[in-house]
């Protein structure tokens, strides 16, 4: 029968190399590293680069794609003729937290009169089927318009599947689009830049970001990456890079029930208050007590993490006035004992919230 041996745990076993002779710090360096990496999480993987000089690497859904040269560099070009936008994943890509670098171009293809913005873009964290993503995308004559609504429509976020770009608008004005310099029929460089729940793009090598996302609504932490386009347009892409850095450590599915203390940074000024929740699936019912009134009635949803909420309250231009009635609505997710999102009290006030899980 073999002995039994006794195993040394990796810091234990580099003290012990060490003492034993001078040119065994060297081993004890690469040792700590591996030993570093298997508990602490594994450095970022190696860089994957796309050229984007033909199809080979792309899975298409609802329309086409080919190899072609655009403004002087090789590309795949992405059209379709179908009433339906064009969904090109790309084989083998995968990123949770890092930079995403792509080169993009639209050619509108629209007849004379027919009046269409250029809708070209990046899906990230997304699966193969195009069931589920987040996404920027760009609509470049809009940043030339002459009404200013339309210019701030330039640079766009949704997620799939339930928030597109018209559900985002009505519910959070201002919120997921905004204005960019973009010229349609020219190459613009965009980078995307992951960090857990947040995504900031950045266009044409600016240090600013045209567009940042806090509380990235797409159901995956992790994904592959997917070229997208639209009908009656020609949408070309080259010279993709995926950087992975180490994720943040958030994971979906924390429980909402509980008693929380949120406090609301909004445009108008600071609010506080208490909210109390239940969950069964995916209802949510609860009070808010604080800001806007006590135990008021909470309604609400919870999705693997994510919860939208709602309540009926009162609004105080001062402490003296009599209060008008307001509806309040708070999006976001769920780590933990930590929560942070969107909030806001209709036609009054506007900002983000965070909240701490009070210990029972």
């Amino acid at each position: 029968m073999e002995a039994h041996r006794t195993t040394s745990s990796g810091p234990a076993l580099c003290r012990r190399i060490a003492s034993k002779s001078a040119p065994a710090i060297l081993f004890l360096i690469a040792l700590s590293a591996i030993y570093s990496q298997t508990t602490h999480g594994a450095a970022p993987s190696t860089p994957q680069i796309f050229p984007l000089a033909d199809t080979t690497a792309l899975s298409l859904v609802g329309g086409k794609g080919d190899s072609v040269e655009f403004l002087g560099r090789k590309a795949v070009r992405l059209t379709t003729q179908a009433n339906s936008d064009i969904f090109a994943y790309v084989n083998g890509s995968s990123i949770r937290d890092g930079v995403i670098e792509v080169d993009i171009a639209v050619k509108i293809a629209a007849p004379p009169g027919v009046r269409m913005p250029g809708f070209t873009g990046v899906a990230f964290r997304a699966r193969p089927d195009g069931s589920q993503y987040d996404m920027f995308y760009l609509r470049p004559r809009n940043a030339l318009s002459d009404d200013q609504a339309m210019r701030n429509h330039s640079v766009q976020y949704v997620a799939k599947p339930g928030y597109d770009w018209y559900l985002l608008r009505r519910q959070w004005p201002w919120v997921y689009e905004s204005w960019a310099d973009l010229k349609p029929g020219a190459w613009t460089h965009v980078k995307i830049e992951l960090h857990g729940r947040s995504a900031r793009l950045y266009l044409n090598g600016s240090d600013s970001p045209s567009l940042v996302i806090n509380g990235l609504k797409g159901e995956s932490l992790r994904g592959g990456v997917a070229l997208w386009g639209y009908p009656g347009e020609e949408s070309y892409f080259s010279n993709l890079r995926i950087a992975p850095s180490n994720p943040l450590p958030i994971k979906n599915a924390s429980e909402a029930t509980g008693t929380w203390h949120v406090v609301f940074a909004s445009d108008y000024g600071r609010f506080e208050g208490v909210l109390k929740l239940q969950r069964e699936a995916k209802a949510i019912t609860g009070t808010w007590t604080g800001a806007f009134g006590k135990d008021l009635a909470v309604i609400g949803t919870w999705r693997d993490g994510y919860v939208e909420l709602t309540f009926k309250g009162g609004w105080q231009e001062d402490p003296r006035s009599t209060p008008v009635p307001a509806a309040a609505t708070l999006a976001g997710w769920i780590d933990g004992d930590t929560a942070a999102g969107r909030m806001k009290v209709e036609g009054r006030a506007d900002g983000q919230w965070t909240a701490v899980r009070q210990k029972p």
